[in-house]
């Protein structure tokens, strides 16, 4: 089954891609494996004909997007001659007629598909075309960084689960603790970053740093990542560039996160955080 991001992510895409496309139909899913996506999610449609349709690689439109990879368009779904019609029922049922169907790419493999369509049977200009092209892609970004999520938690849980961390080990804990604090503010997922906060949250205390009589220190989120990115060794530019925040901003939060922290160095703001259990 297609995971929330379907739910959420797809959501997200196909209501912003209504309102810069002007289009009034937009629907898509993921593959549930290599040749099958299922339309999870509608936005604009007057029936529910398309819910739930499971569209195979190189059938109907959508089908071809899948099978070759790139977008595809039809000016009259009904009578095209270019795609087959396994899906003419569903899509005469919601009236459609002009459509685009764009698939959704991750590192080379397709995902899922996501559709605009019309009503009347015109062909849509470049502005469209490009409105779901750029749909699609919010998605892939979407899906890779729920991918990278994945894959770190899976790496780090091994680390605070396991019998114990080897000591060489601890500055790979601390850099991946730094790379899923940097991907929270882009999982759209609540309940992957409820996940993803919890196993920061582990992998911050797991060292056992916390000294006995240190003071309770409340970082903000942002002054948190921040200062794991300063102890990696990033300057203000290069954080900022990770967190996708501007110089100006990271400088911001270090300094309110130091004087929080009672520092007066960068190195002391990063050593009292670890003291305080909110780094590894």
């Amino acid at each position: 089954m297609p995971e929330p991001v379907d739910a959420v992510e797809m959501q997200a895409a196909l209501a912003g891609l209504r309102r810069t496309s002007g289009l009034p139909v937009a629907f898509g899913g993921l593959l549930s494996d290599a040749r099958h996506a299922r339309i999870g999610q509608l936005n604009g449609a007057q029936t529910s004909a398309l819910r739930g349709l499971v569209v195979s690689a190189g059938s109907g439109l959508g089908g071809k997007a899948i099978a070759l990879a790139r977008p595809c368009a039809v000016t009259d779904y009904p009578a095209s001659r270019h795609i087959s019609h396994e899906y003419d029922g569903a899509v005469a049922a919601e009236g459609l007629r002009s459509v685009v169907a764009v698939p959704v790419v991750v590192r080379r493999a397709v995902r899922g598909v996501l559709y605009g369509a019309l009503r009347t049977p015109v062909s849509l200009g470049d502005r469209t075309f490009d409105a779901v092209v750029a749909a699609a892609r919010d998605v892939e970004q979407a899906l890779a960084v729920r991918d990278e999520v994945r894959q770190l938690l899976a790496l780090t849980r091994e680390q605070v689960d396991g019998p114990g961390t080897a000591p060489g080990a601890w500055e790979d804990v601390r850099e991946a603790h730094r790379e899923l604090r940097s991907l929270v503010p882009r999982v759209a997922d609540p309940a992957l970053r409820d996940e993803l906060l919890g196993v920061c949250g582990r992998l911050a205390s797991a060292s056992g740093a916390r000294a006995p009589a240190a003071r309770e220190v409340r970082l903000a989120p942002r002054e948190v990542d921040v200062v794991a990115c300063v102890a990696a060794g990033a300057t203000n530019a290069a954080a900022a560039r990770q967190l996708g925040l501007r110089p100006e901003t990271v400088k911001g939060y270090l300094r309110s996160a130091m004087r929080k922290l009672g520092a007066h160095t960068r190195l002391e703001a990063v050593v009292a955080a670890r003291r305080a259990g909110l780094l590894p």
